[in-house]
């Protein structure tokens, strides 16, 4: 088996930069060409989220390339959603029963460097930047550059391309305007955008609120949000329309009605934002959306991984969890297929492409569930429960949130199919209001399982009866 074959990554982002650190470790020739400066050497927070919410998913990740207890140092741990009211009232809202179940909050740049050093590291891993992809021959399997250092183009030929280029992939572009093979692409937009802002530290560089959650202000069709950095700021972000509802970011045109907005919606967060105008009106509104596509492979040199396959709206927390997944997957079918690409390839794309699509869906649904119905009493009666089965019973409950988040070794897919059926479970028991909450839970857990059955049972005959 040569495992001297050149692969040549576009994109050096988080997807390509453990890609490049893992292929290296099985003894590949990468070369990554990224088009932005060295992250490490200049500043660009490239109007991208500055931090993210970082799980089991890519906790795995970490543990395959052997660098878990380097990114460790980086992580804020967040044990639930702080749910804030309009009067200012905060309720935390435990992400899971199981204490040692919590999501991170982590820098991008902070991880996307040190993947980097890690790639670097290694002798046949070379890492270029200032280098735009412009297209790709994915027949010929060459790459065309313009460098901007030198302002020239040049040809980059290679045995494999990966497109780790996110969201706006020049690979996936190249796939759909050559038109060799069928190729389908979806791309939809929220009516909603986000805006980046910011709550300093204190004069004393500590934080202005609860450190360790994920702060929420659910207001129906909008919320804001905010997650801790290690410098005791946090980073929020609002989600708003575009262009619909009493305020959307079309008319918040000038200082006074931003300020009237937050005021009205946000009091105890327009405190702790004394910056809030000069952020408001420095960050653009960008827009939120999600990327379908396939094939994600053209035959056996060409492929595409993490955003640029298959981007999702960040509600669930799991877009670079997601990507650093596929790496985790892609490096279990080398294990079988090692040697033939394309079998490589099209194993890899059978297996992950019905969780990618899951998780996508499952994010929009989120989109739903955290702008309105954390503020719902039946979702939080429901809430109550699940803590409560998750506290009593570790080993026989998982919410649909815990199987996304904290179950690892289960597909989006499957963690979707059975969190569905059991929300809709629960959901049925309390609306029908034959459940005592305070009764037995041994009993109450019994009867969610056994509904949660009847429902998956119902799917699969109705799938059946629908082919």
């Amino acid at each position: 088996m040569n495992k001297k074959e050149n692969i040549l990554i576009v994109g050096a982002g988080l997807c390509g930069s453990l890609l490049a650190l893992r292929l290296g470790q099985r003894g590949y020739n990468v070369t990554v060409f990224e088009k932005r400066p060295d992250m490490r050497k200049v500043d660009i927070s490239a109007g991208k989220s500055i931090n993210l919410a970082f799980s089991n998913r890519g906790i795995k990740a970490m543990k395959l390339v052997g660098i878990q207890d380097k990114v460790k140092p980086l992580c804020i741990p967040m044990n639930g959603r702080m749910l804030h009211d309009k009067e200012s009232n905060t309720m935390l809202s435990n992400y899971s029963g199981r204490d040692h179940e919590y999501i991170n909050s982590i820098s991008r740049g902070g991880l996307n460097a040190l993947l980097l050093d890690e790639a670097e590291a290694l002798d046949n891993v070379t890492i270029l930047f200032n280098k735009k992809c412009t297209s790709i021959d994915f027949e010929k399997t060459t790459a065309n550059f313009y460098d901007y250092e030198t302002k020239s183009e040049f040809i980059e030929d290679a045995d494999i391309i990966i497109g780790t280029d996110g969201a706006g992939s020049v690979l996936r572009q190249s796939y759909y305007l050559e038109k060799k093979f069928l190729f389908s692409f979806s791309q939809n937009f929220l009516t909603h955008g986000y805006k980046e802002l910011s709550i300093l530290p204190t004069e004393t560089g500590d934080y202005k609120t609860y450190k360790n959650a994920l702060h929420i202000w659910p207001r129906g069709n909008f919320m804001l949000i905010a997650l801790p950095n290690l410098d005791g700021s946090f980073t929020v972000t609002l989600f708003l329309s575009h262009d619909e509802g009493e305020y959307n970011f079309s008319n918040l045109t000038n200082p006074e009605i931003v300020t009237e907005f937050f005021q009205k919606e946000f009091p105890d967060a327009l405190e702790l934002m004394p910056n809030l105008i000069e952020d408001f009106f420095d960050n653009p509104a960008s827009a939120l959306g999600t990327v379908k596509c396939s094939p994600w492979h053209y035959k056996g040199n060409t492929l595409l991984m993490g955003d640029a396959a298959h981007a999702v709206v960040p509600f669930y927390g799991q877009g670079m969890n997601a990507s650093f997944e596929d790496v985790v997957e892609l490096d279990q079918i080398l294990d079988k297929h090692e040697g033939n690409w394309e079998a490589v390839f099209k194993a890899y794309e059978k297996t992950r492409k019905k969780d990618t699509d899951a998780i996508a869906d499952l994010a929009i649904d989120n989109f739903f569930e955290m702008r309105d119905h954390v503020a719902n009493p039946i979702f939080q009666e429901k809430r109550k429960l699940e803590m409560a089965l998750e506290e009593n019973f570790p080993d026989e409950y998982s919410s649909k949130y815990s199987l996304v988040t904290f179950n690892e070794n289960i597909g989006y897919h499957e963690a979707m199919t059975k969190g569905r059926a059991q929300d809709k479970a629960i959901l049925n028991m309390i609306a029908d209001d034959d459940i005592d909450l305070n009764g037995d839970l041994k009993e109450i857990l019994a009867r969610v399982k056994r509904e949660t059955e009847d429902i998956l049972d119902d799917d699969k005959v109705a799938k059946t009866m629908h082919h």
